[in-house]
């Protein structure tokens, strides 16, 4: 066995280039000739002065030799041979049937269950995971995804690299470039699609992110086809959302990049918003990429006008997109609405209100108001929990804002303080800024002395604001067009929202939405839709699994499948010959139950066996 590179022509191009193919020499008769093995495609880049050793240690490892203490090899060459040896014995697995010159001494190999082997020479190579790989794999077939790209012009190269990205940020979510590593290294989904990730270019990877965004109108709507025919899911209520995440590095380069008010707490990064519309099932219709300064109310009529939203269908959202102007559209467009108000009257009259409970159980009151002038109700709601949460922020917001005013009063007569009026003005302008929950109830009097140049006095009085969280705290207000509806079905219809909040959230957390390491425009938004797919495969899973009784977040079903793994074992028979078995180790109960529920075979990639 040695490695044979031969000249060769572009048919194409007309230019000549190097090809390698691992190659063994065999009597034919009275000739001996080279037989091909491997091609090793023209981008084997080892050393020539470590061939012979490759073509050793791919020898060794097909005959269950152990690698000697004192003859170590480099990390490259070793990596190598345990891929082409692996190549080697599944193809001798497949080859070994097929023909019928075929000895019988190959054939009873071929069938043969019972060996006797010695058992010290059992090694255990190639450890790979493949439980998500597993699940994540049949559920994009029975959505029809892998079809779909097909059926764009997607290759099978780029249909491979399109889900190695997809599941790939299910299972180890994170950047491009880990999971070209995880493709490599860790995971056996190469086996289970028929396809050699080893040999996969990290351009390919990138690119096919590129390949998926410029198709995205027509992904998203094969998904959220497929998941209505397969879930029975009806439009009638459509939620929409915004969420930001931040980049590492400067991103000059990327217009979208902006500061803004972030929902992670990085203001101090650029920010790029995601715009998400799903139906109530929580299955994504549409997604955008937005500036990171975009102002959410801005957005609405883009999303839902490129969307074709349902006629008649209930527009669910925050306060931050629920201004005027977009409820006018919404009315206008025939669409119907329960949002967040944005005004900031609140009332409660507990005598006039009804009680509902939350999905845990917890009571919620709502007051409703008719506003028949405006063709609306409203929906004054008073959550126990949510007002004991608001003292306590109301709380330690007033004594920092008080602390401040206490050590500027006292720093007026102790030595190295302050009485410049510019400068006391200044502290007291950044304390309103940092703590303007707690310093729009305050007045606050500074009194200078005749000359103006000195401020002798620092008086401030607390007075509540009619309509504020700290006068009314657990109370917001709610608006909405279904004036036929009761306080619970409105209410219900608005607890809705806390499943967008829960699917942002498991973009985030579970599939590597954040952070962003990319700095040019296309591959921010690739990288970002790559995170909204994985999510419509791990969604269809969790719905599934729903049905059967099982309610775990994606985060432990990841962590349930993880364990199992796809591992070669090599023994050596009394002939000298070595056995060769490769199969999905057997899964724990836990596992089980997640297969079971999912209608999946426990032994993913099926059994190979070669005898070599």
């Amino acid at each position: 066995m040695y490695i044979r590179r031969t000249n060769t022509r572009s048919r194409k191009s007309g230019d000549s280039y190097f090809t390698y193919r691992l190659v063994e020499s065999v009597r034919v008769g009275k000739t001996v000739k080279q037989r091909t093995l491997l091609n090793l495609g023209r981008h084997f880049d080892l050393s020539e002065d470590e061939w012979p050793s490759l073509s050793l240690r791919i020898e060794e490892l097909l005959h269950g030799k152990k690698l000697l203490p004192n003859f170590g090899y480099s990390e490259q060459l070793e990596t190598l041979a345990q891929r082409y040896a692996a190549q080697l014995i599944v193809q001798r697995q497949d080859d070994a049937p097929t023909t019928a010159a075929t000895t019988e001494a190959n054939a009873s190999d071929t069938t043969e269950r019972h060996h006797e082997v010695d058992l010290s020479t059992l090694e255990q190579i190639r450890p790979r995971s493949v439980g998500v790989e597993h699940a994540a794999l049949t559920m994009i077939q029975e959505l029809g995804l892998t079809k779909n790209l097909s059926d764009i012009g997607f290759t099978k190269p780029q249909i491979a690299a399109a889900l190695g990205n997809i599941i790939g940020r299910m299972a180890a979510p994170a950047s491009e470039l880990a999971t070209y590593r995880w493709l490599q290294n860790r995971t056996a989904l190469g086996e289970l699609i028929d396809y050699d990730y080893e040999g996969m270019d990290l351009q390919l990877l990138y690119r096919s992110a590129d390949n998926l965004l410029k198709h995205r109108d027509t992904l998203e709507a094969h998904l959220f086809g497929s998941a209505k025919t397969l879930f029975g899911i009806t439009e009638t209520i459509t939620l929409y959302d915004l969420t930001n995440t931040y980049f590492e590095g400067a991103a000059v380069a990327n217009e979208k990049a902006k500061r803004g008010r972030s929902k992670e707490k990085r203001s101090d990064c650029p920010l790029v918003t995601l715009g998400l519309v799903l139906d109530v099932s929580g299955f994504p219709k549409r997604s955008k990429m937005f500036s990171g300064n975009i102002s959410e109310g801005s957005t609405l009529k883009e999303m839902l006008e490129t969307l074709g939203a349902v006629p008649g269908a209930t527009v669910v959202m925050d306060a931050g997109i629920a201004t005027e102007a977009n409820l006018v559209w919404l009315t206008q467009n025939n669409h119907r609405y329960v949002v967040v108000s944005r005004r900031q009257d609140r009332q409660f009259d507990p005598d006039k209100s009804v009680e509902v409970t939350t999905s845990s159980g917890a009571p919620i009151h709502v007051q409703r108001v008719e506003d028949t002038a405006n063709k609306e109700a409203l929906l004054y709601c008073y959550s126990p929990a949510k007002a004991t949460k608001d003292k306590a922020i109301d709380t330690t917001k007033s004594d920092k804002f008080e602390e401040v005013l206490r050590k500027l009063s006292i720093g007026l007569t102790k030595k190295g303080g302050t009485t410049n009026p510019d400068k006391i003005h200044e502290r007291i302008g950044r304390a309103n800024a940092r703590y303007a929950r707690a310093a729009q109830h305050y007045t606050i009097d500074v009194i200078q002395d005749e000359s103006k140049e000195k401020v002798i006095l620092i008086n401030w009085t607390k007075n509540l604001k009619v309509g504020t969280a700290a006068c009314l705290p657990g109370v917001y207000c709610l608006r909405t067009t279904h004036m036929d509806f009761d306080e619970d079905k409105l209410w219900k219809i608005y607890m809705m929202l806390t499943n967008l909040e829960s699917v942002f959230r498991s973009l985030k957390t579970d599939l590597g939405l954040r952070p962003v390491h990319h700095q040019s425009e296309k591959r921010v938004e690739g990288h970002l839709f790559i995170s909204v797919l994985a999510y419509y495969i791990v969604h269809s899973l969790r719905t599934k699994l729903k049905a059967k009784g099982i309610m775990d977040c994606w985060d432990t079903i990841r962590n349930t499948l993880s364990g199992q793994i796809r591992i070669t074992a090599t023994m050596q028979r009394r002939d000298g010959r070595t056995v060769h078995v490769r199969k999905a180790s057997r899964p724990e109960p836990q596992q089980q139950k997640i297969f079971s529920a999912l209608g999946l075979s426990p032994n993913p990639g099926g059994t190979q066996q070669a005898v070599i």
